[in-house]
């Protein structure tokens, strides 16, 4: 958290994503911070959540809807990707040797350097698919 200000709300919010540990919205968390009994405006939550983001504290994703979404991965993870389900937001970490190979590639062939990149892949698990197939 270098350069931010630890604030009580800043601390409800990273430790609510620690317990989370998926993909979450900021309407979603602020709900769920107002559930354990913290009582935050969902402005702040929103402003939080970027200036995490910008420090690169929290991991964004766009939902199928259009909807940022916020993940707080280990603060030793390394460069990865996810998987993320859209039906009940379960998110798996995984490694991809083979996107960071395309990647620089692409970037090699195009002359760019300092390449950054997010990628992510949404779909849908195996109980979601074994529920949905039950009705």
């Amino acid at each position: 958290m270098i350069g931010q200000r630890v604030t009580r709300q800043r601390t409800a919010i990273a430790g609510l994503l620690d317990d989370l540990g998926e993909f979450r919205s900021a309407k979603q968390i602020h709900l769920a911070l107002q559930q354990r009994g913290d009582d935050i405006a969902l402005a702040t939550v929103y402003r939080t959540l970027n200036a995490m983001a910008e420090q690169g504290d929290v991991e964004v994703l766009l939902s199928p809807s259009g909807e940022h979404t916020y993940l707080r991965c280990a603060p030793t993870a390394e460069h990865h990707h996810h998987l993320v389900c859209r039906t009940c937001g379960r998110t798996v970490d995984v490694d991809a040797p083979e996107l960071e190979e395309l990647a620089a590639a692409l970037a090699s062939r195009h002359g760019f350097t300092e390449l950054e990149h997010s990628v992510d892949f949404v779909g849908v698990c195996a109980p979601c698919a074994e529920q949905a197939a039950a009705r």
